[in-house]
């Protein structure tokens, strides 16, 4: 193995370790209920939650609890394009490392770019990111794979708001539904999300249908 590639591999263990000690030293329920408890200071609500979208992910904390929190604050009708906006630029900064890291680097992170554009190639940057955020995928592992596919910071940031809708939908219908004890709404959150996959399904199938009859002999 490379010594380029081991001090990669190195530093992703190691920013690893501390993302799961922080995780637990810091307990995200905890810092959400004080952040909640905030909810009748509108101006020191928003800069807590604007804190912490920014330093999400450090911690690797889900995104889907911040949501809900936003929900319970602010209802569906404010909540959704608060929180939508929220988890489209608390993603924006693991894709700007990966996208540098994959350009500027060698070894793993040089292999993990070339296997990015290759797949970039075939779906376009745009339909790509927008398939990977309807699926069932973890944001981060989204963000780092669309940044070290080079992708750029307009099709990113386009890609991930349409394909975090959905996602954020249902997540800030939970968190209103339990500000008024109600369960209303939730089993319609299921159905987008199942839709949701099934878009992304489509978005990526003729692009791959296209890409395998290009590589049949003729």
């Amino acid at each position: 193995m490379k010594q380029s590639t081991r001090r990669q591999l190195a530093g992703v263990a190691l920013f690893a370790v501390v993302a799961v000690a922080a995780s637990l030293i810091l307990s995200p329920q905890r810092l959400l209920e004080e952040i909640a408890h905030l909810s009748n200071h509108p101006v020191e609500f928003g800069l807590a939650l604007l804190v912490l979208y920014l330093v999400r992910p450090l911690f690797a904390w889900p995104i889907s609890p911040i949501s809900a929190l936003v929900g319970y604050v602010l209802g569906l009708e404010y909540g959704v394009p608060v929180a939508l906006v929220g988890a489209t630029l608390t993603t924006i900064p693991p894709f700007l490392f990966a996208r540098h890291a994959g350009t500027s680097g060698g070894g793993l992170f040089a292999r993990l770019n070339d296997a990015g554009r290759r797949f970039i190639d075939v779906t376009g940057a745009t339909r790509g990111v927008l398939a990977a955020r309807l699926s069932p995928l973890p944001a981060d592992p989204v963000s780092y794979g669309a940044g070290f596919s080079g992708v750029s910071l307009r099709a990113y940031v386009v890609g991930t708001f349409l394909g975090e809708i959905p996602w954020v939908f249902v997540e800030v219908l939970a968190g209103a539904s339990m500000r008024t004890l109600s369960t209303a709404g939730l089993g319609a959150g299921v159905e987008v999300l199942v839709g949701s996959f099934a878009v992304a399904v489509l978005l990526l199938a003729g692009p791959a249908y296209r890409h395998v009859r290009a590589g049949q002999p003729s």
